[in-house]
């Protein structure tokens, strides 16, 4: 089975321990019942943490696999030196990565999302703001049918309506 996550770009200081530790225990229940393909969008913020937490389940776990699906190969472009390295070296440990675009486009991020969510079972997400394109991948994965869990409720913050 396969879960997708998506989530904001910024992740409170304050609440970044606990998303973690909430991450880490969502990703262990859902291998427990048979997810083995994770995806993510290799943004900063939360597809990042997803990332690593997912990274971190396969060192236990070799058959877990990691796929980032990429808006672009420049993804990065404007990034610090930093994130780029984070980013470069989640590529690099990744099982498998793709690339809706080859360069960016106005349409690869959307591209990006719909990419996610289509073939996954169940989609994690961070969703603490009715906007933007962590509730468009949101909104498409309830379309469509999957599991939702957003992790803002499971940190004890709600939804900003």
């Amino acid at each position: 089975m396969i879960c997708c996550f998506t989530g904001h770009r910024t992740i409170e200081k304050d609440r970044a321990a606990a998303l973690s530790a909430a991450l880490d225990r969502c990703v262990a229940d859902l291998y427990a019942e048979g997810y083995t393909e994770f995806r993510t969008g290799g943004a900063r913020g939360f597809d990042t943490l997803a990332a690593l937490r997912v990274l971190r389940l396969r060192q236990e776990h070799p058959d877990c696999r990691l796929v980032l699906i990429l808006p672009c190969r420049d993804q990065p472009r404007g990034w610090s030196r930093g994130e780029r390295a984070l980013w470069e070296r989640i590529l690099a440990e990744a099982d498998e990565n793709r690339f809706v675009e080859e360069t960016y486009t106005p349409a690869c991020m959307h591209l990006r999302n719909r990419a996610l969510v289509e073939g996954s079972d169940c989609c994690v997400a961070y969703l603490r703001e009715n906007r933007g394109g962590t509730l468009y991948t949101c909104s498409y994965a309830l379309k469509k049918g999957l599991r939702f869990i957003n992790l803002v409720e499971t940190i004890g913050k709600e939804v900003k309506r």
